[in-house]
């Protein structure tokens, strides 16, 4: 099973409103690369919810993909932030999944403790510059990060 790691700004969407929903529209997407990790989730894959831009960025806890991805709707609708005026109903370039709830942790787990674990020196999340909202998580990463909670 993949593993993943999306990063959200709590404002816009939290681990602990995803909790109270139990499941959400990830939507808003506009990197290629990232939606093309979107496009290659499967239902059931896991992911590290990452809280960002916010006082305190880390991940704050794990959710599951519960759809296959599908256009992203809010390209096309123009009160959107995330309008995109090249997409079309029929050639819209943005994808979405729905997500589900699994754990928040009782804390979020700091950038800085995940950058000083020498198993993550190839995550994206760690590498200077590198500002992706969707990234894979290796099993190795993945476990790594877990013995942390």
């Amino acid at each position: 099973m993949p593993y993943w790691l999306m990063k959200s700004e709590p404002d816009e969407l939290s681990i602990e409103s995803l909790q109270h929903l139990g499941q959400a529209r990830w939507d808003g997407v506009r990197n290629y690369q990232a939606r093309n990790y979107l496009r290659a989730m499967q239902p059931g894959d896991l992911f590290f919810f990452y809280h960002s831009s916010c006082p305190k960025p880390g991940i704050a806890g794990v959710g599951k993909i519960l759809t296959s991805s599908y256009p992203d709707p809010t390209a096309l609708d123009p009160d959107s932030h995330y309008f995109d005026i090249m997409s079309t109903p029929d050639k819209n370039r943005w994808s979405a999944v729905d997500v589900g709830f699994v754990d928040v942790f009782a804390a979020v787990i700091p950038l800085s403790q995940l950058k000083a674990l020498p198993q993550l020196a190839e995550l994206a999340l760690v590498k200077k510059g590198s500002r992706l909202s969707v990234m894979p998580v290796s099993p190795v990463a993945w476990q790594s990060i877990l013995s942390l909670v």
